[in-house]
């Protein structure tokens, strides 16, 4: 619609340093944060980029080209073509968010601006056990914080990150609908409430193989 056009629009022109920061860290210079979010919890829920090498094998490549150049035709495809290449991949790093963007012959930053705008895309792989802690206002007052910050410790992760064997990936979000529970967090579908830090030790646990 002209409303999400103009609202996607709106986003790359306040966020196009993000990007250049973005490109900065591809070129090994690290991430910089572009500073506008001041508070922790807040920047927990932002998207990361992956720090985990790529390892992307021909035939997905090959699988992802044949999507391309089925929809090259038609820009306003892109968001079909970037959720199929997350469904091949499981997720949008830097490689394959250019293989979309030279297919459809459309900017990097605007394929990387969809990716960061829609909650739907990920920049960085889920492991195996995608460990996801709510930091809404009830689960926050609770604790949820510090349960969040032992997990990050446990994990040797931060927020939106994946350990390097692929078995967790840490998350926060804003809401399950559980209130009555907090503080929750989830490990895919099995959802935990009413927790505290002690209960951390004995959950990683049952997940650890």
């Amino acid at each position: 619609s002209i409303l999400c056009r103009t609202m996607l629009y709106l986003y790359l022109d306040v966020y196009c340093s993000e990007y250049t920061c973005y490109l900065f860290h591809k070129l090994g210079g690290g991430f910089v944060s572009a500073g506008r979010i001041s508070k922790e919890e807040t920047a927990k829920m932002q998207k990361k980029i992956s720090n985990l090498p790529f390892r992307g094998t021909e035939e997905q490549a090959l699988e992802l080209q044949k999507i391309i150049d089925a929809n090259k035709h038609d820009t306003s495809r892109l968001m079909g073509v970037m959720q199929q290449a997350q469904d091949i991949y499981g997720y949008l790093p830097f490689e394959v968010q250019k293989m979309i963007a030279d297919g459809m012959g459309v900017p990097l930053e605007k394929v990387y601006g969809v990716a960061t705008f829609y909650a739907q895309f990920a920049l960085s792989p889920k492991g195996v056990y995608n460990v996801s802690v709510c930091l809404g206002t009830a689960c926050y007052v609770k604790g949820s914080g510090d349960i969040f910050n032992k997990l990050s410790e446990k994990l040797g992760i931060g927020a939106d990150e994946c350990t390097e064997d692929g078995r967790f990936s840490l998350t926060a979000c804003r809401c399950i609908g559980a209130c009555g529970l907090a503080p929750v967090l989830t490990v895919n579908d099995d959802v935990y409430g009413r927790l505290t830090v002690d209960d951390i030790d004995g959950i990683l646990e049952k997940y650890a193989g």
